[in-house]
């Protein structure tokens, strides 16, 4: 009972700092977002992917206010994320939104370009700028991971491969109802957007997980530990192949560490300083949370 009573409080707590936090990301998000519209989409009548492009391409083709099939088409994804997410991602995405709709109903936007290949660029850089920032905030101005995620569970196929098929017909469409030229313009505006989303919430500083499988391990846990300042976890690992290895030598400690992109080749070094026989595996992590320390300085 206590158990369950702490899991409930600290789902019920609300810390003002996360609260100030995504806030602050939800308003520089759609802040973003209004910018790469107004003054490089919306003005030269240019696509995006996504529950976007369907909002650009309805206002294009039936000349109502995009601020308002903005909130159209995305109802059914806030409906549908209350139910799959939760219902204050619901409520966070209904507030972000919203205030998208209020910025783009204002025309103090310049119009910067009117240059075809930077305003798919940039178009595409600043809003999907304002998508990452608006989903760091835990919230979503574009709908289609939210119905892609639903989709994933019923059929055999995954989020990005969805999301991919979803666009397709988007720009199948633009092609059929307007002109080629406008979807393949949209193709390279949202190539923009989605790299610049992965950007805003992988970060520049990509992790990569480290396995190292050696005899040496307990010199290796130290030197990262003590040499790179990074947290290491130990796992019971076993030998498999253990051809002329006694019984009592075929257990062995696995270390695992999580450094930046930059410290691989400094803790590959390192490894083989060690044990020039040791197995490394790596693979890239998304983010990292608690469990990391700060580099100490060599004396």
């Amino acid at each position: 009972m206590r158990v369950k009573k702490k899991v409930k409080y600290a789902y019920q707590k609300l810390d003002p700092k996360v609260f100030i936090k995504e806030s602050l990301f939800i308003i520089l998000g759609i802040s973003s977002a209004a910018f790469g519209l107004k003054s490089f989409l919306l003005p030269n009548h240019f696509l995006d992917g996504g529950a976007m492009g369907i909002s650009l391409m309805l206002n294009i083709l039936g000349g109502i206010p995009l601020s308002i099939w903005v909130v159209l088409v995305n109802i059914p994804f806030v409906l549908l994320g209350s139910k799959q997410i939760s219902r204050a991602f619901a409520i966070k995405t209904i507030i972000a939104i919203t205030g998208l709709a209020v910025m783009l109903s204002f025309n103090f936007y310049p119009i910067i370009t009117t240059d075809k290949l930077l305003i798919s660029v940039f178009g595409g850089f600043f809003l999907g700028a304002g998508i990452g920032l608006t989903i760091r905030g835990g919230a979503v101005i574009d709908g289609t991971e939210v119905l892609a995620l639903y989709l994933s569970r019923k059929v055999s196929l995954s989020v990005g491969d969805i999301i991919l098929v979803f666009n397709i017909f988007i720009f199948g469409f633009a092609a059929f109802l307007i002109n080629m030229e406008t979807a393949l313009y949209a193709i390279l505006t949202y190539l923009a957007a989605s790299k610049m989303v992965d950007f805003i919430i992988h970060g520049i500083e990509e992790y990569i997980g480290v396995t190292i499988i050696s005899a040496e391990s307990e010199e290796i846990r130290q030197a990262v530990i003590k040499i790179m300042g990074r947290a290491v976890t130990i796992y019971k690992g076993e030998r498999g192949y253990v051809k002329n290895v006694p019984l009592e030598e075929r257990g062995l400690d696995i270390v695992f560490t999580v450094v930046t992109r930059l410290e691989v080749t400094r803790l590959k070094n390192l490894v083989k300083s060690i044990d020039k026989q040791a197995f490394i595996v790596m693979h890239t992590v998304d983010d990292t949370y608690g469990g990391m320390v700060k580099p100490r300085p060599l004396h």
